[in-house]
């Protein structure tokens, strides 16, 4: 009867032992979320800034983002989207206020919709490369003492990056990830819902985020 019993314990030990080691080996599939923090650097482009000038709009990005991945193997094939925002301002006061006594303009809102494609380098680690679609905002509010102008600046663009994923027990993740966005295409939205034309711009931004997450 004692080696029965015994039997009994190797053979669910056996069983056990492969579950377990699924459990601790995430494969990085399925639905996830995370909040994003880390550095935003919005500027000119190479075809408009001036030589010299470090014109670089600098902030602290946070947002949250959402997020599919699906498992082939040791590679991860995903969708994801996010929105997020940022601390960047600049402001002028001049000493004249019949030419513009103060100007603001600030980083807004910035919504992404991309896919990322990746390699599980170890057990609990992803090496990725992403790409998508990026609309971002610019605040502008101006005043010459009398009138204030507030309007919105619309960026239209496309976003490339890398980073590296990594579990933390069963379901949580922390990612580090490097992006660089440009935008090719913009227009005004004034205070009273009107919008301008598109018109062509060329500006850059470059973002290093960190994020903390859950997979479902």
């Amino acid at each position: 009867m004692r080696y029965a019993i015994a039997a009994a314990l190797v053979a669910s030990t056996a069983f056990a032992a492969p579950a377990f080691a699924q459990d601790i080996d995430p494969t990085f599939t399925g639905p996830r979320v995370a909040v994003l923090g880390g550095y935003d650097g919005i500027k000119p482009g190479s075809s408009e800034d001036i030589e010299g000038v470090d014109q670089t709009v600098d902030g602290f990005l946070y947002g949250v983002e959402a997020g599919y991945d699906f498992g082939f193997g040791g590679a991860v094939v995903g969708v994801e989207a996010e929105l997020t925002d940022s601390t960047g301002k600049v402001e002028t006061n001049r000493v004249n206020p019949n030419t513009f006594g103060f100007g603001e303009v600030s980083t807004g809102r910035d919504i992404y919709l991309g896919a990322r494609v990746g390699a599980q380098v170890t057990p609990g680690t992803l090496v990725y490369a992403k790409g998508g679609y990026t609309n971002a905002r610019l605040n502008l509010l101006g005043g010459d003492g009398t009138n204030i102008r507030d309007e919105n600046y619309e960026l239209d663009g496309w976003r490339l990056g890398a980073g590296v994923e990594r579990a933390i027990g069963t379901n949580a993740f922390a990612k580090v990830e490097y992006r660089y966005s440009n935008y090719e295409s913009a227009n005004f939205e004034f205070a009273d819902g009107g919008t301008t034309p598109n018109f062509d711009v060329d500006t850059d931004r470059h973002q290093v985020v960190a994020g903390l997450g859950w997979r479902f």
